[in-house]
């Protein structure tokens, strides 16, 4: 599969990547994540995308953004064009392709779910469009007994014969195994690395599943950066955010990766329901997962009981929802193109319409929460300007919009189509 690099994927990988051009890095001073998320915050603030950064020779910073990054720094790393080019040809002859939250191919599921904390870059080999399948996440401990291997690695095929993506870590011991039994039943594979894409994409036993679209490896990591604690913690929150259900085969007792992602999700994130291995005889890791609110895996037997069991994944209580999407919306006024939370809107309003039928209705909250923002838009807009203000769908933007012209809040100009408030009521969705 080939992606060709857009001009916003070129500059973020020139701010914010250490071009590895072999063992050694090239490049020591690229942007923090905390760093690039300031940056990224005064652009969208300005309306501008990292693009614009690229678009004259002196690679000016606006001046808006220059009390929070240092310009010296950034147009040192912005005119590291001629690196970038050897290191983005390197990567293509070894089948891997990069892609950022500016393209549409990027995956949905990370923005909806990470928000501002989803990887602004995305390195890649394979079929990208499995990240949006969801299925299983199996993680587990490295150093495991033959019997672990052997429970994993079935799990792995009954994921293949139900049709479900199985979704890991790619490291040794339970990830592993996990896929090697999805793969050796003809199922479908997304794995999630901290380190080595390249090495990983280059192993000869990957070559025919990642060309047959059976296997798809991606890291928000350098595909040639070497193993790092912090990166596999942070890897974890990816795993169980392309998933649908994940399943605890072993974990230590607080420590290692394995329990911080796990904890991480029962006490915070909250993605996807938490499964622990049953049969774990008292293990401390699982049974501690298990008081924090892990459920014990029910062991389907078939692949129809697999399914159901992935379809009947938890959400949140209804008011939590309800508030996580206006404060999401919320956000909009402050010019975030993704916000904090960035909930997903159309799923999350099916789902609150579906619950509490006695309270009010939570979509009828959000509409006019979204009433309350467009009265106060600064046009006139196209539905798709509009869509990107929220930080929804372009369909949503546009049934909100033909919802809004009928009650006669808003009006629309036609060839070209624009939006805009009633004169009076017309003040910047910013301020």
């Amino acid at each position: 599969m080939s992606i060709s690099l857009s001009p916003n994927t070129t500059a973020i990988l020139l701010l914010t990547a250490p071009l590895i051009t072999g063992h050694a890095n090239s490049s020591t001073e690229a942007l923090t994540t905390g760093e690039y998320k300031r940056l990224s915050r005064c652009l969208n603030d300005l309306r501008l995308q990292p693009a614009d950064l690229l678009s004259n020779q002196q690679h000016q910073v606006p001046e808006a953004c220059r009390a929070a990054i240092d310009t010296d720094r950034l147009e040192r790393l912005l005119a590291r064009g001629f690196l970038l080019s050897q290191v983005v040809d390197r990567w293509q002859t070894r089948g891997i392709y990069v892609v950022s939250q500016y393209d549409d191919v990027y995956p949905v599921r990370l923005k909806q779910r990470l928000g501002e904390d989803a990887p602004p870059v995305l390195y890649g080999s394979g079929d990208i469009a499995a990240l949006e399948t969801g299925g299983l996440a199996v993680v587990g401990s490295r150093n495991v007994d033959a019997d672990l291997i052997e429970y994993a690695e079935d799990i792995g095929r009954l994921a293949a014969r139900s049709g479900q993506t199985l979704v890991s870590g790619g490291a040794r011991g339970i990830d592993r195994s996990a896929m090697r039994g999805a793969l050796e039943s003809g199922g479908k594979v997304v794995g999630v690395l901290a380190d080595s894409l390249e090495r990983m994409v280059m192993n000869r036993e990957h070559r025919n599943a990642l060309m047959e679209g059976e296997l798809s490896l991606f890291s928000p990591y350098d595909p040639n950066a070497g193993f790092n604690v912090g990166h596999a913690m942070q890897r974890n929150k990816l795993i169980y955010a392309l998933s649908d259900a994940a399943i605890v085969v072993s974990s230590d007792y607080q420590k290692g990766g394995t329990w911080a992602g796990a904890v991480e999700q029962l006490d915070r994130l909250r993605f996807v329901p938490i499964y622990v291995r049953s049969e774990s005889s008292g293990e401390p890791g699982i049974t501690a997962l298990m008081k924090k609110g892990a459920l014990p895996w029910p062991n389907p037997k078939d692949a129809d009981a697999f399914v159901d069991l992935l379809a009947a994944r938890s959400y949140p209580a209804r008011e939590i929802v309800v508030q996580d999407q206006l404060s999401f919306v919320a956000e909009a006024s402050a010019g975030s193109a993704y916000g904090a939370k960035s909930v997903y809107m159309e799923d999350q309003m099916a789902l609150c319409s579906s619950t509490d039928e006695q309270a009010k209705n939570p979509a009828d909250e959000l509409f006019a929460k979204v009433r309350e923002l467009l009265e106060r838009i600064d046009g006139p807009k196209t539905d798709a300007e509009i869509a990107e203000l929220l930080g929804v769908t372009k369909a949503q933007a546009k049934d909100w919009l033909d919802r809004l012209v009928k009650a006669g809040v808003m009006q629309n100009s036609r060839k070209p189509v624009r939006y805009f408030a009633e004169p009076k009521k017309q003040q910047s969705l910013f301020e």
